[in-house]
């Protein structure tokens, strides 16, 4: 899943996702008070639209091109709230402590043996800040996912979980129902969800 696939499946569609924030991300930021935040994986901008009109300052960045031009163009309303990146975190890894809000919904991180790329999204999480790790429940996909889409290649909420040290503490580690309906033509009923505050 490189530049060009993404950006050949955001230029296959006028809008790609719904518009509205992710549900998983209203539910545990919307306490929070605003600070600087890293929406992982921004898409079309709905999540980090939906923070900077809540007072976040927010670095989105995103691996294609379409979805950040897409973005961008929809946030003429607090564009100095937002900094749109095109950005392939695997070679470009966000800056260190710089961040009270690391968000990654539905965002594929795929696995690797010395975990770089997850490291340094923790990395960039501040003392005091949230890392929020979202992703389908693995028990909803379908067999024809299945083949298109091999779970293992990729980190999941409880794996994350695990690496944490303790300098974190884990707030939230559970499958729930979610608050919003399924993307169309999917049959994802539940999230997988993983909440953290670094404690240093």
């Amino acid at each position: 899943m490189d530049t060009q696939f993404w950006d050949d499946m955001y230029r296959s569609r006028d809008q790609l996702f719904s518009g509205s924030p992710n549900g998983v991300l209203v539910t545990e930021v919307t306490d929070l008070p605003p600070g600087q935040a890293l929406d992982v994986g921004c898409g079309e901008g709905a999540d980090a639209l939906w923070l900077a009109r809540r007072g976040w300052q927010v670095t989105a960045v995103d691996i294609s091109r379409i979805a950040v031009e897409r973005a961008a163009a929809a946030a003429t309303d607090i564009e100095s709230r937002v900094a749109w990146t095109r950005a392939d975190l695997a070679s470009t890894p966000p800056p260190a402590a710089a961040f009270d809000l690391v968000s990654a919904q539905y965002f594929p991180l795929k696995r690797q043996p010395d975990h770089s790329v997850l490291r340094g999204l923790l990395d960039a999480v501040a003392p005091g800040g949230t890392l929020l790790f979202a992703t389908h429940a693995l028990a909803d996909l379908t067999p024809d996912q299945e083949r298109d889409f091999n779970p293992g290649d990729y980190y999941q909420p409880d794996d994350i979980a695990g690496l944490l040290d303790d300098g974190w503490t884990v707030l939230v580690n559970e499958t729930r129902p979610r608050t919003a309906p399924a993307p169309a033509g999917t049959h994802h009923t539940r999230d997988t969800v993983l909440r953290a505050r670094r404690l240093r």
